[in-house]
């Protein structure tokens, strides 16, 4: 049950980030119609359609494995899926794979999960609300500023997954993928250290500390669900763009969005200054 005023202070956060982003990035976008303020399993049942594209994916490609789209799909699923359920606070979801526009997006926040981390955390949880808010919705600013962004994202998905259906591993496209969502890891964040209203890092430093502190069933959760790959990509990004932004501007670093073709290459990642005489031209 939610608090009076806690429906419009979700919707405040929602458009103050919206303000604030559009005004550092200079990029027009709008957040989704859908805003949605969960409990656990309204979060659940919003993803396991996620989930089940993934599986239908993997299902049109039979070839060596024919049966790994069954074996994921029974209760290992649900088991993952109840683990992020108690673990995620707030969610862009872009709708990759879905039979929809690309402009159909959703953002969700895990009411129950945020009043929990706030209060294991010792932070305010306004400001902790207020905080995942505009973390979420740097997220849409990404895929609003590059409408080809959730395309290019299927497209590396979907050969991915079709070359190890058929037994083999497409090296390529699983780069091209990490080196994208490293991309949109690292940019959301130099979006927060201008957008955001006030100091963070005390809660960032203190996530990490939670997250360090986890017992090793969760440890290994996130690892089978890639949550560690996350990290390393938002360090990977974050480190990629405080280095443009310390030659160049933001103006510069916002020219990943103009193409495909101006996303950081895997190699380029750990050499901003390539990338930088690439497309800075």
């Amino acid at each position: 049950e939610l608090e009076p005023g806690e429906r419009e202070a979700y919707a405040r956060d929602v458009r103050d980030a919206r303000a604030a982003v559009r005004s550092v990035s200079g990029v027009e976008f709008d957040v989704p119609e859908t805003v949605e303020i969960q409990n656990r399993h309204h979060w659940i049942d919003a993803n396991v359609a996620t989930f089940e594209r993934v599986m239908q994916t993997l299902e049109t490609h039979t070839g060596a494995f024919p049966g790994v789209a069954r074996t994921i799909n029974t209760g290992t699923m649900t088991v993952l899926l109840s683990f992020l359920g108690r673990n995620v606070l707030g969610q862009y979801d872009p709708l990759l794979l879905a039979d929809a526009p690309t402009d159909d997006h959703a953002l969700y926040f895990v009411r129950p999960n945020i009043l929990n981390a706030a209060a294991k955390l010792d932070v305010d949880a306004d400001r902790f609300r207020r905080w995942i808010a505009f973390h979420e919705v740097t997220h849409a600013a990404e895929f609003g500023a590059a409408p080809w962004l959730s395309d290019h994202l299927e497209t590396r998905m979907e050969e991915g997954i079709a070359t190890l259906s058929e037994g083999s591993f497409d090296r390529d496209a699983f780069r091209d993928l990490d080196a994208a969502m490293t991309v949109v890891e690292g940019y959301a964040e130099l979006l927060m250290d201008h957008a955001f209203d006030e100091e963070y890092e005390d809660l960032r430093r203190k996530l990490d500390e939670r997250r360090q502190g986890r017992g090793p069933l969760q440890k290994l959760f996130r690892r089978l669900l890639g949550l560690g790959l996350k990290e390393r990509q938002y360090e990977r990004g974050k480190n990629f763009f405080e280095h443009v932004l310390a030659v160049r501007d933001l103006e510069t670093a916002s020219l990943v969005w103009e193409q495909p073709e101006n996303l950081p290459s895997h190699d380029e990642l750990d050499a901003p200054g390539t990338w930088i005489q690439r497309v800075d031209r």
